[in-house]
């Protein structure tokens, strides 16, 4: 294979505008407002890394000599540890911030520990953060291109861009193209608590796929079809003539009160089993953003569902979306022509 560096950016002319008009943005907080172009830019740009990834050399220098921070204020070890291997892949020297043993612990404010990480001088933030909206106000008082790793119930904008790239290469491999417009995904579970389930409904609407969302009435936000999608309580219904289901983890460690009567009361109304999988299209892919409560949201012959089922590959276009964003958001940083 010939390494992506000694080629210009993957992506295609034709798609956006040149340089960095086909994604002007400093920082990547969320997907809301985000134009068509501006995501198929970072789509095209993560192709050249799911290629390198599957290499027995996995590695580039496009990122040599910076420093990223992957400040965690909120425990995850999926998204921790993608982020990681995408800065080592593309040669960025990454430190991981221990937030047990940071100073929040000891009081210290959410501004202060944004300006004490601005003194470090670091090239790059990665903040993942317990409450909606931290990551923005990060973001606002660093001097270096900051990235949402997930922010209480606001948005997980990495996770919807490694979805629709998951989608989009499935959708090669069937010889169905790369258009997301006609496509149907059904989204099920904890929609009111899910980060997730809104960037994805962010990313895939944007991309002109029909967007579905079911969930039990305490876990349908209200006012959710301002958003463009479908609500159902019906999960059969929901289910009909859906190209993609993807499901949602139940979320205890977010709610506050009784949001389901049980988890095996919530598996019989809205688990997604074989039987129930046979109501979508025929050959409908399964997802899941892990990690999968096996038996309640989804049965074990469907997350493990060959040719079907497309939950470890999200985790291999994870990194590469990861190497993308990191990749794009740096280049003024690096002085590249047309970013500058």
């Amino acid at each position: 294979m010939t390494s992506p560096d000694t080629h210009p950016p993957a992506a295609s002319a034709a798609r956006y505008p040149a340089g960095s008009a086909a994604f002007p943005h400093r920082d990547l907080t969320g997907l809301a407002g985000l134009a068509p172009w501006e995501l198929l830019y970072l789509l095209d740009e993560a192709e050249q890394w799911v290629e390198l990834n599957r290499q027995p050399h996995k590695r580039s220098d496009r990122l040599a000599g910076l420093t990223i921070i992957n400040a965690f204020f909120e425990n995850s070890t999926r998204t921790l540890l993608s982020f990681e291997i995408a800065g080592k892949r593309l040669g960025a020297d990454v430190v991981n911030m221990a937030v047990a043993q940071s100073s929040v612990k000891k009081g210290e404010t959410l501004i202060d520990t944004a300006m004490t990480l601005n003194a470090m001088h670091a090239d790059a933030m990665v903040i993942r953060h317990q409450s909606s909206g931290a990551v923005r106000l990060i973001a606002d008082k660093v001097d270096c291109p900051v990235l949402n790793a997930g922010d209480g119930q606001h948005e997980h904008p990495t996770q919807g861009l490694l979805d629709a790239l998951t989608i989009r290469t499935a959708l090669r491999e069937r010889g169905l193209g790369d258009d997301f417009g006609g496509l149907t995904v059904t989204i099920c579970g904890d929609i009111l608590h899910s980060r997730v389930a809104r960037s994805n409904i962010h990313c895939l609407t944007t991309l002109g796929a029909s967007v579905r969302v079911c969930a039990p009435p305490a876990l349908m936000p209200a006012g959710i079809e301002l958003l463009k999608v479908t609500p159902f309580r019906d999960f059969d219904a929901a289910l009909d003539g859906a190209d993609v289901v993807m499901m949602l983890r139940l979320q205890q460690e977010r709610m506050e009160g009784q949001f389901i009567p049980s988890p095996r009361e919530y598996r019989h109304l809205y688990g997604l089993t074989l039987d129930r999988l046979a109501k979508a299209k025929g050959e409908a892919l399964v997802m899941h953003p892990g990690p999968m409560n096996r038996g309640v949201e989804i049965d074990s012959n469907v997350a493990d569902l060959a040719g079907r089922s497309l939950i470890t590959r999200q985790v291999e276009m994870g990194v590469a979306i990861r190497m993308a964003c990191l990749d794009v958001l740096t280049r003024k940083t690096r002085g590249l022509e047309g970013w500058a």
